[in-house]
């Protein structure tokens, strides 16, 4: 009988070349590198890093002013917010700017991009400084203007008592949904031009090409705009969605200069609301410093998720 003959099947080790040591002169551009970076590493470390961890070690403390202890339990400023009714109306409020005026920005800010990079528009210059023009303005400037406008003997009601609209002054400031839909108001018209300058960004560097081949495909502007143009501007939305989410989870201005909050608190927004435990109503740094700790989880969560969802590459 002739033998099997059964192959070696064991993995071959491979043979490792000899290290290759940097030169002198590669070791002197890594070097030269590092001192440029560690002064703005170590400012960065100072000024940001720092405070939040001390931030961390203060929101399971308890006291007034100085006279701080840590907690007994530890949690008990996190277990405080399930109980803290206006934190968790804030909660709503802010969540409820979120669902309605980021949305309602973008898309906006999508479609003037799109109008304003058409190359037959006349006075493009123009139109985009004046779209963006809101942007440069003061947050604390233009919400004292918004407040100004929409009070009672304001503006608004000027022109809607002139129009014959309305037979009365309207308190906008002084109703919850109106108040509400004065601060979003505002925020789109700070914020779509700032966004749209993104997305123009975005659409200038579209390849030609892509939108006359669906033109001869047959495709007419609106199958063009949703087909070819949104796809390749995925990755500016999702920039502009993260940006977005994360500026009106942190909302202030608006909810402080605007409303104070009210009427009764249901205007204010989280950030708003930390401001008040943390400087206004008999400070409590530690139950503040927790609650800029949810603030800081709830962005990076959401942030996460649009990531995941948003970032579809191989």
């Amino acid at each position: 009988m002739t033998p099997v003959v059964v192959p070696d099947r064991a993995p071959k080790k491979k043979s490792k070349g000899p290290k290759i040591k940097p030169s002198p002169a590669a070791r002197r551009r890594s070097l030269t590198g590092w001192a440029f970076l560690l002064p703005a590493a170590i400012l960065i470390g100072i000024m940001m890093f720092w405070p939040m961890f001390q931030a961390l070690i203060l929101s399971f403390k308890t006291g007034r002013g100085s006279a701080l202890d840590f907690a007994d339990p530890l949690w008990f400023n996190y277990t405080r917010m399930l109980e803290d009714e206006i934190f968790k109306m804030t909660v709503g409020t802010t969540l409820l700017y979120l669902a309605i005026q980021v949305p309602l920005m973008l898309v906006t800010a999508l479609i003037l991009a799109n109008i304003l990079n058409n190359p037959r528009l006349k006075f493009k210059g123009f139109w985009r400084t004046a779209i963006f023009l809101p942007a440069a303005i003061s947050l604390v400037s233009y919400s004292l203007v918004f407040r100004t406008i929409f009070a009672t003997d304001g503006l608004v009601n000027d022109w809607l008592l002139a129009l014959n609209l309305i037979d009365g002054p309207v308190n906008w400031l002084g109703n919850t949904d109106t108040a509400r839909m004065v601060i979003i108001l505002g925020l789109l018209w700070r914020w779509t031009g700032y966004n749209m300058i993104f997305y123009l960004a975005g659409l200038q560097n579209i390849d030609p090409t892509t939108l006359e081949a669906a033109k001869m495909d047959g495709a007419g502007p609106i199958r063009t705009f949703f087909s070819v143009t949104v796809p390749q501007l995925k990755p500016m939305i999702l920039l502009t969605v993260i940006m977005s989410t994360n500026g009106t989870l942190q909302l202030f201005d608006e909810s402080f200069n605007l409303t104070r909050g009210g009427p009764a608190n249901t205007t204010m927004t989280m950030s708003h609301y930390l401001y008040e435990v943390s400087f206004v109503n008999n400070p409590n740094f530690g139950y503040g410093a927790a609650l800029s700790y949810v603030i800081l989880v709830m962005v990076a969560i959401l942030a996460a998720i649009q990531m995941k969802v948003g970032d579809k590459r191989d």
